[in-house]
């Protein structure tokens, strides 16, 4: 059978989709906000627990930042596969509660088994929330959140991440009543179809060069979605991509960084002078920089290869939104540079099962 040629692959239909998936998350989660808010609050839960494996993990650990920044709450993210072998151990952590499990399938072995484990001695309040209807997760879960519209088909998550991401920035700001995030997060979505097509073709070219290592720089909540976009840098196009904090890059991975490099980084207007520096010693090592900010950044032009920014001023998490493209995008110019097919990746299935 003849593929696709990347450029018209699943993968990027997929994601091309996903605004008009995010719309659909957008109004189905407003429309559970009240319900969200008080199955949380009848749970009496001093904190909360976010459970996922690969993708999933890195999007708690952006939810949990989120929770504790807008609700106030402690909150941590555990790896499905470390819960599920050291379910004893981290037992303590479970007391007074809420897991909230972000999944696409529904049906990874780690976290399902994970919240079986856990279940054994003491019952602890779990919010699954999955890209399919009716599935295990779904079913062990005391209150089940399901996005079948956002399902990604192809073996690589992209769609099904940004909604994923959504719907757990959203519980946090239905939990912390923070009423801006969730108006800033409807305005990213409304502009995402005109900043997809303004922004694509200048991400493509700027990443059409012979390179073959990333990394992917971003701060706060943020953090956890620049780990997954350098997870769909190493599936879609088979390279070797790491995440880390802006400035912690100087503290070790600079050395990495050459020709070869392409470096995608998150910017914001707080400590302009320190960033806009970093961006010029990453440049003076041979290294691309797409850089991302919103109107109020003052993205340094002149210190980047690219500037991406956003059409109006948003708040910071929710510029993840238009964030998560640009590694998307860039992976899948890779792929295609290679002949890489990104719908089948050697190795990866949609999901573990085990």
């Amino acid at each position: 059978m003849m593929r696709r040629p990347p450029f018209m692959s699943l993968t990027y239909s997929e994601i091309k989709q996903q605004y008009a998936a995010l719309q659909q998350t957008y109004d189905y989660m407003l429309s559970k906000r009240s319900a969200i808010s008080d199955f949380a609050r009848a749970q009496s839960a001093t904190s909360i627990a976010f459970v996922g494996c690969g993708s999933s993990y890195t999007l708690s650990e952006s939810a949990a930042f989120s929770v504790r920044l807008r609700a106030g709450l402690s909150a941590i993210a555990l790896a499905g596969g470390d819960l599920m072998l050291n379910p004893k151990r981290y037992r303590p952590l479970l007391e007074n509660t809420l897991l909230v499990a972000p999944s696409r399938s529904g049906s990874t072995s780690e976290v399902v088994e994970a919240v079986r484990l856990i279940q054994e001695d003491k019952h602890v309040p779990v919010l699954a929330l999955s890209c399919v209807t009716d599935s295990p997760l779904s079913k062990k879960a005391d209150f089940a959140l399901e996005l079948p519209w956002a399902f990604d088909h192809s073996v690589c998550q992209t769609r099904t991440v940004t909604n994923l991401y959504v719907a757990n920035l959203l519980i946090a700001a239905f939990l912390g009543n923070d009423e801006a995030l969730i108006t800033d997060i409807g305005k990213a979505i409304s502009q995402g179809e005109a900043y997809m097509a303004r922004v694509e073709q200048s991400i493509r070219e700027t990443a059409d060069f012979e390179w073959s290592h990333a990394v992917v720089l971003a701060d706060g909540e943020l953090q956890g979605l620049a780990a997954e976009g350098a997870i769909a840098l190493t599936e879609i196009a088979k390279v070797q991509a790491h995440s880390h904090h802006l400035l912690d890059v100087r503290h070790g991975p600079m050395v990495t960084v050459g020709p070869d490099s392409l470096v995608i980084a998150v910017l914001t207007e707080d400590g302009a002078g320190h960033q806009r520096k970093l961006m010029q010693d990453i440049r003076g090592r041979g290294a691309k920089i797409i850089a991302f900010g919103d109107r109020a950044a003052g993205v340094p032009v002149e210190d980047v290869d690219l500037a991406v920014v956003t059409d109006t001023e948003l708040d910071i998490a929710a510029q993840g939104i238009p964030f998560i493209f640009i590694p998307q995008i860039v992976a899948l110019v890779s792929a295609a540079r290679k002949g890489f097919n990104p719908d089948q990746p050697d190795g990866l299935t949609a999901w573990v099962k085990l």
